[in-house]
């Protein structure tokens, strides 16, 4: 099922979380495929310790790359599937 859609300043900012409860980190911004459009990842700042242990993969600069595919939903939380980062 689709994600509604959400305006990117909507999301910035947001806390990141495991649908367990579990908190990763603050949205700093998303990447995309500027041909199509399409949502690759969500780049996470402030990443805790839990998300530092689940070897995702991460910029130069330390932020820690989200697949687009696992959120799950978009509220006052970006929930994410823990499941689908492993």
């Amino acid at each position: 099922m689709p994600l509604e859609k959400k305006q990117f300043t909507d999301i910035l900012s947001k806390l990141v979380v495991t649908k367990e409860g579990k908190r990763l980190g603050m949205v700093k911004d998303i990447t995309f495929e500027t041909r199509t459009g399409e949502l690759i990842q969500i780049v996470v700042k402030d990443a805790t310790s839990y998300t530092k242990n689940l070897t995702l993969e991460a910029t130069a600069d330390g932020e820690v790359l989200f697949p687009y595919n696992s959120i799950i939903a978009i509220g006052d939380f970006v929930v994410v599937s823990e499941e689908d980062l492993i």
